[in-house]
């Protein structure tokens, strides 16, 4: 472990070497790269001194347990106690930050909230977790953009896509995939009787044209007017557009943004996106499995949470974990169901690496 952790500072402060040269300096793409890398190595590094220095005052004190007298051993005794409980802790953190990170965790996302069963109260809730969406974003100062939507004449969507960007977006949010459910008394409830209603959310890290190449002779494309609720219409002319990708059968639509230009934008944003998410399923697949962890993602035929309002909990079923309705739904708890989702997966990749 010493000669391996070695090796990484010793590569991480020739890394900060590189970054003060000046032809690395004049070379904006090099020095973009250099430094993403370089922040990516930072807490690896900063453990790997720390778990080094608790071995050197280990040693340190050993030494001088040979020359020191009865007061003098009991003290040094302490600290080679309390550095050797350091230890096990720290190795566990540097094993963790040794596993390859999932490359999209850097990514921006596309995320789609699709009303399922339930009718007008199943529009209501895919509305209701935007706004939960939208206040947990505003909090970690992201930004979001509509990119499409279908509202519901109830209230809430039938589906809205939007795009997120931030620091490490995918990261966060990759664990909202999969199916939401909520029981409560619908607004459109006369009877005070509760229902079961669900919504699919879909995160997709934002693909790169890089990523993936879309053969324009692959792609139908359609205009038309765009509409509001209830198939009023909102304009006459035709700035809504329409992208089939032929060969998947894939159909992304948008008609929220001001110009057909800027529609068709946002759609082949959607598209590669898509597209994207496709390739890792399949590439995934033929590793043997549908997605690298369970936990933070949940395809669309898995029920992840199940918000509860009579009860005022919200339970996420991929790890028991537990809080209240008007919390997470209603309030700012989001990030401590997120937190505990990623502490489990780190958990697991821990005892997948040991």
């Amino acid at each position: 472990m010493r000669d391996k952790l070695t090796k990484i500072i010793a590569a991480y402060e020739e890394l900060e070497k590189k970054l003060m040269d000046p032809a690395v300096v004049s070379d904006p793409k090099e020095y973009a790269r250099l430094a993403k890398e370089h922040a990516s190595q930072a807490e690896l590094v900063a453990k790997a001194r720390e778990y080094l220095s608790a071995l050197d005052d280990i040693d340190a004190a050993k030494e001088m347990l040979h020359e020191a007298d009865a007061d003098e051993k009991a003290m040094l005794q302490e600290d080679i106690s309390a550095n050797e409980a350091k230890l096990p802790e720290l190795e566990d953190e540097i094993k963790y930050l040794l596993i390859p990170a999932d490359p999209n965790d850097e990514k921006d996302t596309i995320v789609e909230i699709r009303a399922g069963v339930g009718g007008d109260e199943a529009a209501i809730f895919a509305g209701d977790l935007f706004k939960m969406y939208e206040r947990f974003c505003e909090g970690r100062g992201w930004k979001i953009q509509v990119l499409s939507s279908s509202p519901s004449e109830a209230g809430g969507f039938k589906t809205i896509e939007f795009k997120v960007t931030g620091e490490k977006v995918y990261s966060v949010m990759k664990y909202e995939s999969g199916v939401h459910r909520v029981q409560r008394v619908p607004k459109t409830e006369s009877q005070g009787r509760i229902q079961t209603s669900t919504a699919t959310v879909a995160v997709l890290p934002e693909a790169d044209e890089i990523d993936i190449q879309i053969d324009q002779n692959d792609l139908r494309i359609d205009t038309y007017c765009a509409s509001g609720p209830g198939g009023q219409c909102v304009n006459t002319t035709y700035s809504a557009v329409r992208i089939t990708h032929l060969p998947t059968n894939t159909v992304v639509q948008s008609q929220d943004q001001r110009s057909q230009i800027q529609n068709r934008e946002v759609c082949m944003q959607m598209l590669r996106a898509r597209l994207y998410e496709m390739e890792l399923e399949k590439q995934q697949a033929e590793q043997g499995a549908a997605r690298l962890s369970q936990i933070g993602h949940g395809n669309r035929s898995e029920k992840i949470r199940t918000y509860n309002q009579p009860q005022d909990r919200v339970t996420d079923h991929r790890i028991g974990f537990n809080g209240t309705y008007n919390g997470v739904l209603l309030g700012d708890s989001l990030s401590s169901v997120i937190e505990a989702l990623a502490a489990a997966e780190r958990a697991e990749k821990l005892a997948e690496a040991v």
